[in-house]
């Protein structure tokens, strides 16, 4: 299996489960990642939509089902695609978009006594704010490594040197010690601005709250129109980058409309390295 095999089944389910063709006020059909409202929007999103080969469905589907159905293709691609580098990335992996407290891993594990001490006073909570627990949408964890892991290949560590005695990724430091979460990511099936920055509040309590290595912070969307990844890719800082779930054929799909506001756009988030194809998030993960 290659990845772009993976890739292209990750299409085939999106192209089978989750994209429908929706109607506008004039009753014309576009597909349901477009804004039926904005023309360039449609055309593209028209574009992606034929060079990935989906059939036209108008089978009714609302857009939270939809997004939900979106994290779980892309949960199922990532995990798929991360295993083809594990001679890159060794590890144990725990995969989920089950909306995981942060609390429940390593780097956050402090926030749960954070958070029940602040919601039962009144004075703390106006100091200090609240929802310091977010729940993002896909959680990459890896699992502490055993002893006899740690030493596989050699002997590195022994019970008695008394070395390396609080790292978390040592099981036997804390035994039953929580995941380390390795990557939180954001899925937007579309982009409005004002849901956008939703995702930079949750990046910025990552990056903030943290006790440790600070895990991967990406989002993937299927958003058509550049002007509105925008929003959500430029600037640093917060989020590690955004990710297309179709960049090549969003690229295609632009050229061949000669759409030059939205080619610009799309060339600066690309040339800038703020937005990549999927294809690229299992290699950004393994870094």
């Amino acid at each position: 299996m290659t990845l772009a095999d993976l890739r292209q089944i990750y299409h085939q389910t999106i192209c089978h489960d989750i994209i429908r063709i929706s109607r506008n006020k004039s009753a014309q059909p576009f597909p349901n990642f477009a804004d039926g409202s904005n023309r360039s929007s449609v055309a593209i999103a028209w574009g992606i939509f034929n060079r990935l080969g989906c059939n036209q469905s108008d089978a009714l589907i609302s857009g939270q089902t939809a997004g939900g159905h979106f994290e779980v293709a892309t949960k199922d691609f990532l995990a798929q695609a991360f295993a083809l580098l594990h001679h890159l990335r060794p590890g144990k992996w725990f995969y989920t978009t089950l909306q995981t407290d942060i609390s429940n891993f390593d780097q956050y594990a402090h926030l749960a006594y954070v958070e029940s001490v602040v919601s039962q006073d009144r004075q703390l909570a106006s100091a200090l704010g609240s929802d310091y627990i977010i729940k993002p949408d896909i959680v990459i964890a890896r699992y502490p490594a055993s002893d006899s892991d740690i030493n596989a290949q050699e002997a590195i560590l022994t019970d008695i040197d008394g070395l390396a005695t609080l790292t978390p990724l040592r099981e036997s430091n804390r035994p039953g010690q929580p995941l380390i979460l390795h990557a939180s990511i954001s899925c937007k099936w579309t982009i409005r601005s004002d849901r956008s920055q939703n995702t930079r509040t949750e990046a910025l309590n990552l990056i903030r709250n943290r006790k440790g290595r600070l895990p991967h912070i990406a989002a993937v969307t299927a958003e058509p129109l550049p002007t509105r990844l925008a929003a959500l890719a430029l600037g640093t800082g917060d989020l590690d980058c955004v990710y297309h779930f179709a960049l090549p054929e969003l690229r295609q799909a632009i050229e061949e409309l000669d759409n030059v506001d939205q080619l610009d756009m799309l060339n600066l988030l690309v040339d800038g390295r703020r937005l990549r194809d999927i294809s690229d998030l299992p290699f950004d993960l393994a870094i």
